[in-house]
């Protein structure tokens, strides 16, 4: 019998336990050995919960009991959950996680630790919550070189977006929805910002690229100046405007950034709406392919965690290859990014706008205080002097090619 534990008792450490007993039967199947939740680490008590008799308010007792042979931190944030996985993989216990602002900040050098010391350190569940990408990236593509990858990856701005684009409601009106359902934080920052996303495309990109790619370094734009008004034209160009994660591996250098898009109803990321998340790969032998399904929620984001338990049960004492060194990758400015651009100006800079930008399609609404183009491709760097010389714009959503 191998006996786990599971840090944190909120909604995805429930999620967890729930799994494990309900699915018993064929997890302990596919593990190849009986599991059993042995402890539950939490501040809190639960009188009346059928596992409360699990509960323990110490870590260390979880630490220093050898028969513990894998922990799932579901805790999330920094403090104490480094230390925490820290100390076990150093003990040698496996550690699967859901964090994934801790696998963005540490991951090589906990993947590291646990490769010292025989053990796992496995984080499927920190990306797209139920939808199986970091496996597939790890083993699955091993023969491809990967050198794209697109996808949204927070159900909260998706939602968002989507119910902007099918009832013409405004940002502040959906989202105030989004947080009445629980969709969204009470505090959206980190969702509405895009510091989810930027997190997320960070480990996605690493994973690529064998290199650790530096959250911090990668452009993040969010969704808070997206409007009504921009769908009713993205509508006339048969597209809609979603918030897209997304690093590109070229000759040109390494580029990666979060921002919201305009994308036609041609690509399959047009067709993933409300809560839903999806991850766009492209690599050089396959071309492309794509994983989807639901982003988050307790029991999507539990099973992953519990895929990888299982995976540490037929892997004990052995590591399973994660490429991710902790050599930084050096992130191009996106400056040089070469794209087209959807504006909105005023009326009175329509001339100015012409001039500037020469070649344009116009996109009409029928807004007379307006006046909305479509540039032809520039670089970003070419982008920003031309709008400045048009005497800035009301908004731009950049258009995915």
């Amino acid at each position: 019998m191998i006996q786990v534990a599971v840090l944190g008792y909120g909604t995805v450490g429930s999620g967890v336990v729930e799994v494990i007993e309900t699915n018993k039967a064929d997890i302990n199947k596919k593990a190849g050995e009986e599991l059993n939740v042995k402890y539950i680490l939490d501040l809190r008590d639960f009188p009346g919960d059928p596992y409360e008799e699990k509960v323990v308010h110490d870590y260390n007792v979880i630490l220093n009991d050898p028969e513990v042979a894998i922990i799932c931190e579901t805790m999330g944030g920094l403090k104490p959950a480094y230390d925490f996985t820290r100390q076990a993989l150093l003990a040698g216990k496996s550690v699967c996680t859901s964090n994934k602002e801790l696998v963005a900040n540490h991951g090589p050098e906990l993947i590291q630790i646990a490769k010292d010391h025989h053990c796992n350190y496995l984080f499927e569940a920190s990306v797209g919550g139920g939808i199986p990408i970091i496996r597939p990236l790890n083993y699955s593509l091993t023969a491809e070189k990967i050198d794209g990858i697109t996808g949204i990856l927070n159900g909260t701005t998706n939602y968002i977006l989507t119910k902007m684009d099918k009832e013409g409601a405004d940002f502040a009106e959906v989202l105030k929805e989004a947080q009445d359902k629980g969709y969204a934080e009470r505090n959206p920052e980190a969702d509405v910002e895009g510091y989810d996303a930027c997190r997320k495309i960070a480990i996605l990109s690493s994973l690529m690229c064998g290199k650790n790619v530096k959250y911090e370094d990668i452009y993040t734009e969010g969704i808070t100046k997206i409007s009504s008004a921009d769908f009713k034209y993205a509508k006339q160009m048969n597209k809609s405007v979603k918030l897209l994660a997304m690093s590109r591996d070229t000759e040109d250098g390494f580029f990666a950034m979060v921002a919201p898009f305009m994308i036609s109803k041609e690509h399959p990321l047009y067709s993933v709406s409300d809560v839903f998340n999806a991850v766009y790969v492209h690599g050089n032998m396959l071309g492309d392919s794509m994983y989807y399904g639901r982003g988050a929620g307790k029991l999507p984001t539990a099973s992953a965690v519990v895929s990888d338990v299982v995976d540490c049960a037929r892997h004990q004492g052995k590591t399973i290859m994660c490429f991710w060194d902790m050599e930084n990758v050096k992130v191009a400015d996106i400056a040089d990014a070469k794209r087209k651009f959807f504006v909105r100006v005023n009326a009175g800079q329509r001339e100015a706008a012409m001039e500037a930008f020469g070649s344009l399609a116009e996109v009409n609404v029928g807004f007379a205080e307006e006046f909305a183009f479509m540039t032809q491709v520039l670089s970003e760097k070419e982008f920003n002097e031309k709008i400045e010389k048009a005497g800035g714009c009301i908004n731009r959503i950049r258009i995915m090619a």
